[in-house]
């Protein structure tokens, strides 16, 4: 039976270079494999890009009413494997789309993306929850801090001063520096009393 994997890790871990990796080994032995990722995220258009170089185009992007299971039984049925960019902005119903693809179609679906949002007082991303409730299997990729301790909070900055409100999703307006970090918990304790 095919399974529903999550992979996910702070920002920066590299989840979309691993999803890379995996599409060019099925690849590599001759098997067709459907990358997608959520037209949220606009920062490359319809390209998944990696910090340290490697590319590649989706096959489709999906938005909020997008409904996975049927695009996936009509043009991509025939694929080894699913990959998504981006998981944490899939809606609960798309990811119970995904549990119906690993059943009824008998394709591996592996899901990339964020655990947390940038906030620690709510219940993070709505598309990350239902993963965590759902995936058959779930794995952290880990990364770093800045002090060299393992990093688990995704931390927006905004003219270099830590913020802990607003929006999931803000887009660069060409005014304020909007920076992400994976922080740990002391650091992220430390940039925040500077906050106050």
């Amino acid at each position: 039976m095919a399974k529903l994997y999550f992979r996910y890790g702070a920002m920066g871990c590299g989840k979309t270079m691993q999803l890379l990796q995996v599409a060019f080994n099925y690849e590599e032995r001759g098997h067709e494999v459907c990358v997608i990722k959520p037209k949220t995220d606009t920062k490359n258009g319809t390209k998944l890009l990696t910090r340290i170089g490697p590319e590649r185009e989706t096959d489709f992007c999906f938005d909020k009413k997008t409904n996975l299971y049927q695009e996936i039984s009509k043009n991509y049925k025939n694929v080894a494997c699913i990959l998504i960019d981006e998981a944490q902005f899939l809606t609960p119903k798309q990811v119970d789309d995904l549990m119906l693809i690993t059943i009824k179609l008998n394709i591996p679906v592996m899901a990339y993306g964020l655990r947390l949002n940038f906030r620690r007082s709510d219940g993070g991303f709505e598309g990350a929850t239902r993963l965590l409730q759902l995936a058959h299997d779930i794995e952290e990729i880990k990364t770093i801090c800045e002090c060299g301790k393992k990093a688990t909070l995704n931390c927006r900055f905004l003219d270099d001063k830590l913020v802990t409100d607003g929006p999931d999703i803000l887009i660069d307006d060409g005014k304020t520096k909007i920076e992400y970090r994976a922080l740990c918990p002391a650091c992220y304790e430390r940039y925040l009393e500077c906050t106050l």
